[in-house]
């Protein structure tokens, strides 16, 4: 008889309560509920199958890099914002040190050997390996109702070039000022078209055939991830009332699905629209669990990602945009048109677009996400699935957890 999802938790619930955490207090004394929280969560993450042992190679032996992971998953769980901080509270802590595989205090490695470690993990994307495993060997069995998909804003303390465009556009602009200044008049200035598949064509605003969604709708899921920016940029969010946040660093864009489990996550960069990662999430979210509805804001609403979530047999909900209906051939402006409005059932399963807030909330407060001290594109997103990660074991563990009350 196979198990469902909720009864292989509360059997695992049951093994932790009464085996295993009973023999760990004899050996190692009194476990306060961190403490819990972090063996519950390395006994669930397969962190084993994707660690690189190193036994057998030429030249002196490696660090256990197991036991570094682990120490990776634990800064997570108890939310330390450096590495200088676990380090030194694996030091001060014997529970914590021989948690991580650490018999003694001497066979703790030196906080250089910690950095190494991460970026190596970072280059062969461990987290990223050991979430894909958790959620596909959890959700297997498992039919999702909603996928909530929304990003957020991730600051990070680096400084970044300009590209070639943008020092044209620079230069340009800086020209452009020198002849009106020369001239003696000023620059007149134009607002852009709204929204990134945008441009304009004979002064008004029309739908790029050349964008990036319409070009995702032929496209491999590798070729979209490689066509989006990645590097450190400058972001802007208007928030409901006009105000607008400019940071500096990336977007971190999730799928989070009932039970507020993440179930995929995409890093780019900060400037770039919400909408050009929705399709490649959709598709990665497909490839791992089983879902019935799309549930998103008005940033994402667009014929591609419509059409898109629709062939993958998913139902979209998305906050229509209000617009007006546009120019007619003969020069004259249509009326406005009225969104079309969401019925009494899709608005109450809209409502469940919130949780990925509270997701983001927890990620930020509770496993630092909200402090990033390392720099790149690869160490960030290796520091925030880190974080992903002890969070989604968290959220597993509560499902088990409800069940037993």
């Amino acid at each position: 008889m196979k198990l469902t999802l909720r009864q292989q938790l509360t059997q695992f619930s049951h093994v932790m309560q009464a085996d295993l955490f009973p023999v760990l207090e004899q050996e190692i004394g009194v476990l306060d509920s961190v403490t819990k929280r972090l063996i519950a969560t390395l006994e669930l993450v397969p962190l084993a199958r994707f660690v690189p042992s190193g036994h057998g190679w030429v030249g002196p032996p490696p660090k256990d890099r197991l036991a570094l992971a682990s120490a990776f998953v634990a800064k997570a769980v108890y939310g330390f914002t450096t590495t200088r901080q676990l380090l030194g509270q694996i030091l001060r802590d014997d529970q914590l040190r021989m948690i991580c595989g650490w018999p003694t205090v001497r066979h703790v490695p030196h906080e250089s050997t910690f950095s190494r470690a991460f970026a190596e993990f970072a280059r062969m994307e461990l987290p990223h390996f050991v979430h894909d495993t958790l959620i596909r060997t959890t959700h297997k069995n498992r039919l999702v109702c909603h996928i909530a998909r929304d990003s957020t804003a991730i600051e990070a303390r680096e400084r970044f070039p300009l590209t070639k465009a943008q020092r044209d556009v620079r230069k340009r602009a800086e020209k452009q000022k020198s002849v009106d200044r020369s001239a003696g008049r000023k620059k007149r200035q134009r607002s852009g078209p709204r929204g990134p598949h945008k441009r304009w064509k004979g002064g008004k605003a029309v739908r790029d055939p050349n964008s990036r969604l319409h070009r995702q709708r032929s496209m491999t899921l590798s070729q979209m991830l490689e066509e989006l920016p990645r590097q450190c940029g400058i972001g802007v969010k208007t928030s409901d009332g006009g105000n607008q946040k400019y940071w500096r660093g990336y977007k971190l864009h999730l799928d989070v699905a009932d039970g507020q489990i993440p179930i995929t996550a995409l890093l780019t960069s900060a400037n770039l629209h919400d909408s050009q990662a929705a399709i490649p999430l959709a598709v990665m979210t497909a490839c791992r669990v089983t879902n019935l509805y799309d549930v998103m804001d008005t940033a994402y609403d667009a014929n591609e990602i419509l059409e898109r979530s629709r062939s993958l047999g998913h139902a979209p909900l998305i906050a229509a945009i209000k617009r007006n209906a546009g120019v007619t051939a003969l020069g004259k402006v249509r009326p406005y048109r009225e969104s079309r409005e969401f019925t009494w059932a899709e608005q109450d399963r809209y409502r469940e677009r919130t949780m990925i807030e509270r997701v983001y909330a927890r990620l930020k407060d509770e496993f630092g996400g909200r402090q990033i001290r390392v720099r790149g594109p690869q160490k960030v997103m290796a520091h925030l699935m880190f974080a992903l990660l002890a969070l989604t074991a968290d959220q597993i563990l509560k499902l088990g957890y409800k069940t037993e009350k």
